[in-house]
């Protein structure tokens, strides 16, 4: 069984975290590492990461406060597995994620893998599937344009792979994952499992619901510095609709938005 190393940012992460943590520790797949990235937490995130005492958990606590993806990108560097795989500090992983992952830790031909999951809406205590429709495998580059259905904690990736591209872009607080997937699926196949394996809670508190303005900023960044290559100008169109929403979400003044609703 091949070693994956599991990565959970955290700042200030306290309310969710013991939830997160204990998915991890029941995983039926055994052969796993935890890097747990402080990012100079105020709360109690420390102390409840401690409470665990749990051999395969190790701590490190940020030399400074970083964005997020330059965050990730030191965890990254930590880590011993032939696999990387992502965890946030508010969602959590059902106990067969990574054992559903072994014909994708056995493939040659697969470089990184997704899944399905379901949403956790807190207000309403309800889940919803987040896509019905089948996952693409392989050449994935086409499909992520259209229709983006990566969440970085379904995400599973080989630790050779993110070396390749650098990591992650540390200028980004949001888009970092979508613009190292995107990355990867130009020249790499992934190996996408239908089953949902993992809930991503939705509390209204999401980092990317309260900066959308960034979001925006963040994606028209992306877009002006993409090559200009055949794989790109056929998606093109996508990529501009995805622009025009975010800056319509994004930017649009509220009172706008609360009478666009009204109709």
């Amino acid at each position: 069984m091949d070693l994956v190393s599991i990565i959970v940012n955290c700042y200030n992460g306290e309310k969710y975290l013991n939830k997160t943590l204990e998915s991890i520790q029941r995983q039926k797949y055994e052969n796993w590492e935890l890097i747990f990235w402080d990012n100079q937490s105020t709360d109690q995130s420390k102390f409840i990461f401690e409470s665990f005492n749990e051999p395969r958990f190790r701590y490190f606590y940020a030399e400074k406060h970083t964005t997020l993806y330059e965050a990730r990108t030191l965890a990254c560097k930590k880590c011993n597995g032939k696999f990387i795989a992502f965890l946030d500090c508010d969602d959590w992983w059902y106990d067969d994620f990574l054992s559903a992952r072994e014909s994708f830790f056995e493939s040659q031909k697969y470089k990184f893998s997704f899944s399905k999951f379901h949403y956790y809406f807190e207000k309403s205590n309800k889940f919803q599937i987040h896509s019905k429709k089948a996952l693409p495998s392989g050449k994935v580059y086409d499909s992520l344009s259209k229709n983006y259905l990566v969440a970085i904690s379904s995400l599973i990736v080989k630790k050779d792979l993110l070396k390749k591209i650098n990591f992650f872009n540390s200028e980004f607080n949001i888009i970092g994952d979508f613009e190292a997937v995107m990355k990867m699926s130009k020249t790499e196949e992934a190996y996408a499992i239908q089953k949902p394996l993992l809930c991503i809670r939705v509390h209204g508190k999401n980092f990317s619901d309260e900066h959308r303005k960034m979001f925006f900023e963040e994606f028209k960044k992306w877009y002006n510095c993409q090559i200009r290559d055949e794989l790109f100008n056929r998606n093109k169109i996508y990529f501009i609709k995805k622009l025009l929403y975010l800056y319509i979400v994004g930017l649009t003044p509220k009172f706008l938005k609360d009478l666009l609703k009204k109709k």
